[in-house]
C-alpha cells in the first residue's frame, strides 16, 4: 500500500459509512472507509476527476498509476491508495514517497491523537516498515527480475510470431494457389478438347471433301473408259461376225465359193474397223490427292483460322480483368475475381501482359480500343515489378487515353500530352527491339501517334491496361502469311 496525505478539508468528509476496508490507519488506529469516488484513474500527474481533487506528487518517479481504490481515514484524513494492478516499480515508488509525507502524517494525526500514542505507533510502524521493506525489496527484485525476463522473452518471441504469421499467410496462399492450379488444369483441358473437336471436325470435313473428289474422279474416268470399252466391243463384235461369215464361205465347195467370191470380197473390203485409240489420262491422279497432303491441309486450314501475334497471359491479369477464352480480348469488371496473389500478377492497376516476350527482331500488333475512355498500350521489361505503383518506376513505355486526354508516358517522367485531334479506334504497336524503337500509329488513317527510343537490354512484354468497362481491348488477327514471312 502507498500512503499519501489527502488535501481535502473536513467538510468534504463522507458522513455515511460505506463498506469497510480491511486496513486500519497505521497512525491513529482508526478504521478506513472508501470514499464515494472509487476506481478512479490517475495518469502522469493529472488531477483525478473526483471532487476531492487529490493531487499526485512525484510525477517523475510515480509514472502511470493504474486503477486504484481510494480509502480515507475519518479522523486523520490519511489517504490510502490500494493497488488493484500495479507496475513493476510500485514497491520502490511507495517507499520513495513515504519519507516525503511522514511529517505531514504525524502532524495531522497529532491533532486528534495524544503525542505519546503517536510516537508509540510511529515506532511500531517504522519497525514493521523496516521488516516489510527488506522483504518487499527482496520480493520486488524477484518480481522485477521475473517481469524483465518475461519482457525479454516476449521481445524474443515477436520475430517468431511474425514469422509464424508469414508462414500462415503463405500456407493459405499456397492452398488457394493449389486449388487455382486444379481449376486452371481442368479449364485448359476442356478448352483443348473443344479446340481439337473443332480441329477434328475441320479435318473430317477436309477428309470427306477429298474422298468425294477422289470418288468423283474415279466415276468420271471410269465412265470414259466404259464408253471406250463399249465402242470397242461393238467393233469387235462386227469384226467377229464378218470373219465368221467369210470363214464359213471359205468352207464351201469351190464352185459355190467362186460363185460368191466377189460378194464375199466386197464384204471383207467394206469391213475396215479403225485401230483402237491409246487410252491416256484415264488413271487416277494420285499425286493430286496424296502429294504433301499434310502441308496442303494445314495450308488450307490457315485460311480458315485466325492468327493473333500477341495473346494475353492470364497469370499476370489484375483480378478486375476478364479475359476471353482465346486470350485475345480483355474487359474490365467491377467485381473482383478470386485469384492467387502470385508475384507475376498486377495488384494495384488493372493491367495484363502478353504471353510472349521479345528480345530481338521486329514485331507488330493491332489493338481495337473501341469507345473505351481509359486504356494503356505499350511494352514492359521482364524484370519490372508488377506490384503497387508501377507507373512510378522505370521499365514501361506506353501510350494511353486517360483523364480525357491522349498521353505518352515513360515513367518515372511525367506523361506527355499527344496532339491527337480525332478519336482513336484502333492502335498499331510496332516494336523494333534491335534498333531500340517503339512506335504507335493509327492503322485506319496511317497516322503516326508517338514514338519512344531506348537501348533495350532485356526481354520486353506487350503491356495492356484497361480502366473502363465501356469497350474491351481486342487484339486483332492478321494474315497467317505475316507470321511465315517474319520467320
Amino acid at each position: 500500500m502507498m500512503i499519501i496525505m489527502a488535501q481535502e478539508s473536513p467538510r468534504n468528509v463522507v458522513q455515511t459509512k460505506p463498506k469497510k476496508v480491511e486496513n486500519d490507519c497505521l497512525l491513529c488506529g482508526r478504521e478506513f472507509y472508501p470514499s464515494k469516488c472509487n476506481k478512479h484513474r490517475l495518469f502522469h500527474g493529472h488531477k483525478s476527476e473526483n471532487k476531492a481533487e487529490c493531487a499526485v506528487v512525484l510525477e517523475e518517479l510515480v509514472g502511470k498509476l493504474q486503477d486504484t481504490t481510494r480509502a480515507v481515514c475519518g479522523v486523520c484524513r490519511t489517504l490510502l491508495l490500494r493497488y488493484d494492478r500495479v507496475s513493476k516499480d510500485a514497491e520502490r515508488i511507495k517507499w520513495l514517497i513515504k519519507d516525503t509525507w511522514r511529517k505531514m502524517r504525524e502532524k495531522r494525526c497529532a491533532e486528534s491523537t495524544p503525542s505519546m500514542e503517536v510516537k508509540r505507533r510511529r515506532e511500531v510502524m517504522d519497525s514493521a516498515a523496516n521488516d516489510e521493506d527488506r522483504n518487499s525489496r527482496s520480493s520486488s527484485a524477484q518480481v522485477t527480475d521475473g517481469a524483465a525476463a518475461k519482457e525479454k522473452l516476449k521481445t524474443a518471441l515477436k520475430p517468431l510470431q511474425v514469422k509464424l504469421r508469414i508462414f500462415q499467410e503463405f500456407h493459405k496462399t499456397s492452398l488457394q494457389t493449389a486449388e487455382h492450379i486444379k481449376f486452371q488444369a481442368q479449364y485448359t483441358e476442356e478448352r483443348i478438347m473443344e479446340e481439337f473437336v473443332k480441329l477434328r471436325k475441320s479435318l473430317c470435313n477436309e477428309e470427306a471433301a477429298r474422298k468425294k473428289a477422289l470418288r468423283e474422279e474415279e466415276e468420271q474416268k471410269s465412265q470414259i473408259l466404259r464408253k471406250k470399252i463399249e465402242k470397242m466391243s461393238k467393233e469387235m463384235s462386227s469384226l467377229s461376225v464378218t470373219i465368221a461369215a467369210v470363214e464359213e464361205e471359205m468352207k464351201a465347195e469351190d464352185a459355190f465359193f467362186l460363185q460368191n467370191y466377189d460378194a464375199t470380197l466386197k464384204r471383207v473390203s467394206e469391213c475396215k474397223a479403225p485401230d483402237p485409240e491409246d487410252i491416256s489420262g484415264v488413271l487416277i491422279n494420285v499425286p493430286k490427292h496424296l502429294s504433301n497432303l499434310k502441308f496442303t491441309v494445314l495450308q488450307k486450314m490457315q485460311k480458315t483460322v485466325d492468327y493473333t501475334p500477341v495473346t494475353f497471359d492470364p497469370n499476370t491479369a489484375h483480378c478486375n480483368l476478364i479475359l476471353s477464352e482465346d486470350l485475345t480480348s480483355v474487359r474490365y469488371s467491377d467485381e473482383e475475381q478470386t485469384l492467387p496473389d502470385n508475384p507475376e500478377r498486377f495488384d494495384m492497376f488493372a493491367c495484363v501482359l502478353g504471353s510472349e516476350g521479345f528480345d530481338s527482331g521486329s514485331h507488330c500488333w493491332d489493338v481495337e480500343v473501341g469507345d473505351s475512355t481509359g486504356w494503356f498500350l505499350g511494352v514492359m521489361t521482364e524484370s519490372s515489378q508488377r506490384r503497387n505503383k508501377i507507373f512510378s518506376r522505370s521499365g514501361i513505355w506506353l501510350v494511353g487515353h486517360f483523364c480525357g486526354e491522349y498521353k505518352g508516358h515513360e515513367p518515372p517522367q511525367s506523361p506527355t500530352l499527344l496532339p491527337v485531334k480525332e478519336k482513336l479506334q484502333r492502335i498499331r504497336v510496332q516494336l523494333d527491339w534491335d534498333s531500340g524503337k517503339l512506335s504507335f500509329s493509327d492503322p485506319l488513317t496511317d497516322t503516326h501517334i508517338h514514338s519512344f527510343t531506348h537501348t533495350f537490354t532485356e526481354r520486353l512484354f506487350p503491356f495492356f491496361g484497361v480502366g473502363c468497362n465501356i469497350s474491351p481491348l481486342l487484339i486483332l488477327p492478321v494474315n497467317p502469311s505475316v507470321k511465315k514471312d517474319s520467320l
